[in-house]
């Protein structure tokens, strides 16, 4: 029973799904019922349930069925009225169609019209982004063939990143950008170029620049050689050119400059004037330079750029600075030389100012100490093979004229003017050698005589080139002659063109005057010292230089010596440094003018001896001539001879200081006397006579004959006969035979014979004896004969034992 309510309850659950539920859900309740066993049940309670619900369908037909057909009736007579509305409309919409096909036309048309409109506004948008895209790649081509490549490459940039993209998808937009990269790189190739051959031309040319630069300087030291040409004088007009270069990091226009690359035209320079030299500015077309730069700039590869100028700069400057083979040959080398280096650094001074980091500073500083070394360096190894003081000098003004150059663009320049220093003794080296040269031809050509002076114009022509300070030589009428030769005046002026020559090397070398001053003195010392010196020397030792040349270069030297303290003061006046001067050198002259004379007075005398020597050379004396029988011998014929050459001689003497003359005088007596006893002691001889004794004594006699004479002034007394005293006394004792007294007297001061050495006696006594037995060997038993010989032995012994006690 419970289970029949169950499936009774069930059922009706089932029964309410399905009313309740959407058809399309209703599968799966329908499954319910058929999987359980009681779906014949369910199939009579859904029948039941079906009239059910019919009896009230029928119910509720029933209620409405009136009013149902009442809408039935209303409805036919609408179809009435329907078909009447119908028959309106169509008559209506026909009448509207046959009224609005002229309106359909114009419709269409306007329809047409609008299509029309629509794409004429759409071409002319399309239009406007592509005309721009044409027209600005119309102007990239007529850049291109003008070779404008930095504004084309700003045309470019404007195209591929502004136009293009606005322009749309098109065929000759994919052709323009895939044309951009090939003209970036025909861009950057051409620049390039440009600027290799820019690189070449100024490589080529930067003698040219480094000329312009100089002459501005040049020109304006000229101008006010005081003041210190601190403006950079060849880029004076500078401002001009920067205005013209854009900033490399904006977004200006393109350089002023398109043209080609390289040196401009300057056929017509020599004849501007000289005050309108022109710059490097218009000298050279820079705009390679700054079209290139702005190029890669633009380009991103700046760095590769800058890199890249300075390493060729760099071999550039290698080049420049290697000198020619024979640059010190001539001064035009030098001159090309130092133009070029001044080019180079001309060129990178206007590269610094005028871009933006191209090159910097700390770069260009670098290079310069690399110029400053080689520079150096290659004048050292050249100037060291020039021997032409006037090519020292004028390589030393080229010098500071580049120094000063250099500097007015801000280079240190320090390390020239110490090299100018070192040249400095270089250049008195060579202008010694030249002096040299000069003074012996001035020795060479001198006629060693007083200059003859006929006119008071000659004579102030003469004391106007040596400082001549004679009172008793102005009083005497003219003719009449100056006491020194032409070397004297000659000799002082060459030594004021000395002077001058070292005051113009020391010219514009930034020197204190106390430095100029220093360095004259030094140099003018070395000149008298060593060369002056030297020269005299040489003409003093010669061969065939006279006893009156040699006389006259005393007298020369004398008046040089004098002139010393004229010279001292010249130096002080072109100077300006006070001869008095704590630190001012003082000059050597006096010293080498009193060597050179004391050695003429030394060959004065060697000079006489030899001329006497030359006479005594004739001598010929007969040492085995028996002894006079009555009377005295006359003087030998040399001797005569030899007295008359010695009195011409020392009348020329009358000039030379009293001592020079004297000493000369005595040492000739001297050499005189000290040759005669020669003759006696020679070993050559070796027998003597009396009567050989005898003429020796006339010989003797004569010559204290001139000795007393006195041929030089100034002796007192018999002075100048002691030359002579030691042979007077010797022959003395030989021919009076006064030996008792010689040997009792021996060494007492009041000896007669004081001067008559033992050894000389005992030598030519020993000669005297070997002649007395040659002669007596057949008369040795004359009594007086044996008497005298013994007599020699004795004297013989007894001069030997006094040698002997001497010794002792």
């Amino acid at each position: 029973m419970a289970t029949s309510v169950e499936t009774a309850a069930e059922h009706e659950r089932i029964l309410r799904e399905i009313e309740s539920t959407d058809t399309n859900c209703i599968g799966p309740t329908l499954r319910s019922v058929y999987d359980g066993r009681e779906h014949g049940l369910f199939v009579e309670k859904l029948d039941v349930r079906i009239r059910n619900h019919d009896r009230e369908i029928e119910k509720m037909c029933n209620h409405h069925f009136q009013g149902f057909v009442d809408s039935i009736t209303e409805l036919l007579k609408v179809r009435g009225e329907a078909q009447k509305l119908k028959s309106q409309v169509t008559e209506t919409n026909r009448h509207l169609q046959d009224e609005g096909k002229e309106l359909m036309g114009s419709m269409e048309e306007l329809q047409k019209c609008r299509v029309q409109q629509r794409n004429i506004a759409s071409t002319i948008d399309k239009l406007s982004h592509c005309l721009p895209v044409l027209e600005m790649y119309s102007r990239l081509q007529e850049q291109m063939r003008a070779k404008r490549y930095y504004p084309a490459l700003r045309t470019l940039e404007k195209l591929e990143l502004t136009c293009l993209p606005r322009a749309g998808q098109y065929r000759f937009c994919s052709i323009m950008a895939e044309n951009i990269p090939k003209l970036r790189t025909q861009i950057r190739d051409t620049a390039m170029t440009q600027l290799r051959d820019f690189l070449e031309s100024i490589r080529k040319h930067s003698d040219k620049i480094g000329e312009t630069a100089i002459k501005q300087a040049k020109l304006q030291r000229s101008l006010d050689s005081s003041v210190s040409s601190q403006p950079r004088g060849l880029f004076g007009r500078r401002n001009r050119k920067e205005a013209a270069v854009t900033d490399i990091d904006g977004h200006g226009g393109s350089p002023v400059s398109e043209q080609d690359s390289g040196i401009l035209d300057v056929d017509d320079e020599e004849e501007e004037e000289e005050d309108d030299v022109p710059g490097a500015q218009d000298l050279v077309d820079f705009s390679p330079v700054y079209r290139c730069l702005h190029i890669y700039t633009v380009l991103g590869l700046r760095d590769v750029f800058e890199n890249y100028y300075r390493k060729q700069r760099r071999k550039q400057a290698r080049l420049v600075l290697q000198p020619h083979s024979n640059m010190h040959e001539t001064l035009e080398g030098y001159t090309r030389y130092f133009n070029q280096i001044a080019g180079f650094f001309v060129v990178e001074d206007h590269i610094l100012h005028t871009t933006q980091g191209l090159v910097n500073r700390a770069y260009v500083e670098e290079l310069w100490e690399l110029a400053l070394s080689k520079l150096i360096a290659a004048l050292r190894t050249h100037s060291s093979y020039c021997d032409n003081p006037n090519l020292v000098l004028d390589l030393k003004n080229l010098i500071v004229l580049f120094a000063d150059t250099l500097q007015g663009y801000g280079f240190p320049v320090s390390q020239l003017f110490d090299m100018l220093l070192e040249m400095r003794e270089q250049y008195g080296e060579i202008l010694l050698k030249k002096w040299n040269i000069t003074f012996r031809q001035v020795l060479d050509q001198d006629n060693f005589s007083p200059i003859p002076v006929s006119t008071e114009q000659e004579y102030k022509h003469y004391t106007s080139q040596f400082p001549l300070q004679d009172p008793d030589l102005d009083k005497l009428p003219f003719p009449k002659k100056l006491p020194f030769s032409e070397f004297v005046p000659k000799v002082y002026c060459q030594l004021k063109e000395f002077i001058y020559a070292c005051l113009k090397y020391s010219e514009d070398l930034h020197l204190s005057s106390t430095e100029v001053d220093d360095m004259i003195r030094k140099s003018t010392n070395l000149l008298l010292t060593r060369t002056l010196s030297h020269c005299l020397q040489y003409a003093i030792k010669k061969k065939n230089v006279g006893l009156a040349e040699l006389v006259q270069v005393i007298i020369n030297t004398t008046h040089l010596e004098q002139s010393c303290h004229f010279l001292e003061e010249f130096i002080s006046n072109i100077t300006n440094v006070p001869p008095d001067s704590a630190n001012a050198t003082k000059l050597y002259g006096t010293s080498t003018f009193k060597d050179a004379r004391h050695a003429a007075e030394a060959e004065i005398y060697t000079n006489l001896n030899a001329k006497i020597d030359q006479f005594l050379q004739l001598a010929e004396y007969d040492w085995m001539v028996a002894a006079p029988g009555g009377g005295t011998p006359e003087a030998s014929d040399y001797l005569m001879d030899l007295i008359a050459f010695l009195n011409s001689t020392f009348s020329v003497f009358t000039h030379l200081p009293g001592k020079v003359a004297q000493t000369a005088c005595m040492s000739a007596c001297k050499h005189i006397s000290t040759s005669l006893m020669q003759l006696l002691l020679d070993p050559e001889v070796r027998q003597i006579s009396m009567g050989a004794l005898h003429q020796l004594n006339a010989d003797v006699k004569e010559c204290e004959g001139f000795a007393r004479a006195g041929p030089v002034a100034g002796f007192q007394g018999d002075t100048l006969l002691l030359a002579f005293s030691d042979l007077r006394q010797l022959l003395e004792l030989f021919t009076q035979w006064d030996w008792s007294s010689y040997l009792a007297d021996y060494g007492k001061p009041s000896c007669k014979y004081l001067r008559v050495n033992p050894h000389t006696a005992l030598a030519l006594l020993e000669k005297m004896r070997e002649t007395s037995r040659k002669n007596n060997v057949f008369a040795q038993f004359r009594k007086t004969d044996r008497d005298r010989q013994k007599l020699i032995d004795t004297i013989i012994k007894q001069l030997r034992n006094l040698i002997a006690q001497q010794q002792a």
